[in-house]
């Protein structure tokens, strides 16, 4: 009984981990993101190509913290880049969603930081749970 209770805490335990530094390199990209989308936005250009054009930037980025420091791959780097930027070109869909219909609202056109930050968050859980897949074989 004590056994279980060990392993299903260290279980816990790495996931929480791995949820951290994922969350670590995410800020990294993130930071990435930012520093590119809103400069493209102030120029003129719209907010949804520049998501486009910031986030294919940052997951490069992140893929490659990962790889390093946050999972455990499994199979060929090759492989694992192309699963990889499938999922990512899943939340490039996503994050582009959210900040087409964000942008609908005047509110969030006048206040990009906060779109862009719950497009940030959403997106966040999609991508850890995901890459943690491509990288490790689960979701859990």
């Amino acid at each position: 009984m004590a056994d279980k209770k060990e392993i299903r805490r260290a279980q816990l335990t790495e996931l929480v981990s791995k949820k951290a530094r994922f969350a670590v390199g995410g800020a990294l990209a993130t930071g990435i993101d930012y520093l590119i989308y809103f400069p493209l936005f102030e120029q003129g250009v719209a907010p949804v190509k520049a998501q486009v054009i910031a986030y294919s930037v940052s997951v490069v980025v992140n893929f490659l913290f990962q790889k390093y420091f946050v999972f455990e791959q499994q199979g060929s780097t090759r492989a694992t880049f192309l699963w990889s930027m499938l999922v990512s070109l899943g939340g490039l869909v996503l994050s582009a969603g959210i900040i087409y219909v964000l942008n609908w609202y005047p509110f969030f056109q006048e206040y990009q930081l906060i779109a862009k930050l719950m497009t940030t968050g959403l997106v966040f859980f999609y991508n850890f749970y995901c890459k943690r897949y491509v990288f490790e074989r689960r979701f859990f």
